[in-house]
């Protein structure tokens, strides 16, 4: 990562009253030394399904939340990785670009259950209609053996992010919802589809950039998540692009106005809130 970005981040983040840097999440062959990440398991695939050869004791026996490994990681600031073998979670597996097409069997459990044997999730009304949501996102394939998610900072020189995840509450996310209309001149620039939380951190904000647009992805929304977000938390996902644009432009934009410091005095107002600062 370009050093010149990383010098400018410090002020970027006081000026919207971040507290904790930002993830970049990018693909690679190369696994982290350090970090945290699912247990080894074998993929429920949907050939392997088609077969009956998935032993689903055991692949929840093995349940590890994507948000949940993001979450240690941000709360060490260190790296969280997944592969098709350190998946943790089919559904997880599927948004990351691991494991396409989704399996029946994830498939009825997020919507309505299977019956005799599980109570559905209820986040669709038909397993025919998350078919057909999960046809239109089409998760791209990943690319490289490791989906990582690791602060920016800790970027090397030859490190690129595709995409970088902010977690903040309301008052900070409105500095960069607006920032991202802002670099962008696009008034829908911001949009929060339906997903997993680890869906609108990595495979909505990647459909986007493989249609060659520029999105902000706002996520966070997933029940099932939830607690693996700060109170009142969201993310916030962009293009690595989008991110270079905002540190070079931030300065000119209304981050520098005193309307702007009417919302640094809430932002600070939340951190006493919270016990965040004193």
């Amino acid at each position: 990562m370009d050093n010149t970005l990383l010098e400018r981040l410090p002020n970027f983040m006081m000026t919207l009253g971040l507290t904790e840097a930002p993830m970049g999440i990018f693909y690679t062959d190369e696994k982290p030394a350090n970090g945290f990440s699912p247990k080894s398991g074998n993929l429920p695939t949907r050939e392997k399904e088609i077969k009956n050869e998935i032993d689903w004791q055991e692949v929840f026996s093995q349940f590890s939340c994507v948000m949940g490994n993001i979450w240690r990681a941000r709360k060490k600031n260190t790296a969280a990785y997944f592969s098709s073998e350190l998946f943790g979670c089919p559904g997880g597996a599927f948004w990351m670009g691991f494991n396409k097409p989704q399996v029946d069997t994830i498939i009825n459990y997020v919507s309505t259950g299977i019956p005799n044997q599980t109570d559905g999730e209820r986040y669709c009304d038909s397993p025919e209609s998350l078919k057909r949501i999960f046809e239109f996102v089409d998760p791209r394939p990943a690319p490289e053996s490791y989906c990582v998610v690791k602060p920016v900072e800790q970027f090397s020189k030859s490190e690129h992010p595709e995409l970088v995840a902010f977690f903040t509450r309301p008052e900070s996310l409105a500095g960069l919802h607006q920032l991202a209309a802002y670099v962008t001149n696009d008034p829908e620039v911001v949009v929060s589809p339906w997903g997993a939380a680890c869906g609108n951190v990595v495979a909505w904000p990647l459909h986007y950039l493989e249609k060659g647009r520029q999105k902000a992805t706002l996520g966070g929304w997933d029940p099932s998540a939830r607690k693996f977000f700060k109170t009142d938390e969201l993310s916030f996902t962009i293009p690595y692009k989008m991110f270079k644009q905002m540190l070079e432009r931030y300065e000119s934009s209304f981050l520098t106005t005193k309307t702007w410091q009417n919302v640094q005095r809430k932002i600070e107002m939340s951190k006493k809130k919270w016990g965040e600062v004193k």
